[in-house]
């Protein structure tokens, strides 16, 4: 099953930069690990306002109890929210 996942990340006020640099690394090396393992199919960076930072993504997962696993692996999930949009194939789809 795909979903579409809307990730917006709110750094607390007082977080160092040192830690936010950690974080994101760490999220790297997450999501090429969950790429390799065929859940995270797709990232997008939609357009942002200055100091946002938002995400969109397509996951591959059994179900949604398996998409949260994925997701709460996710070293910035300490600091984001997730929109789920799960999606089902189209009758039209040219695929």
């Amino acid at each position: 099953m795909e979903f579409l996942v809307t990730m917006t990340t709110h750094v607390p006020d007082g977080t160092t930069e040192q830690a936010i640099e950690d974080v994101r690394t760490r999220e790297a090396v997450r999501a090429r690990e969950l790429a390799t393992q065929g859940h995270l199919l797709r990232l997008w960076r939609p357009p942002l306002k200055p100091g946002e930072w938002r995400t969109l993504g397509l996951f591959a997962a059994a179900d949604g109890g398996q998409l949260e696993e994925i997701l709460s692996s996710m070293p910035l999930r300490v600091w984001r929210t997730d929109e789920v949009t799960p999606l089902s194939p189209h009758p039209s789809d040219p695929q």
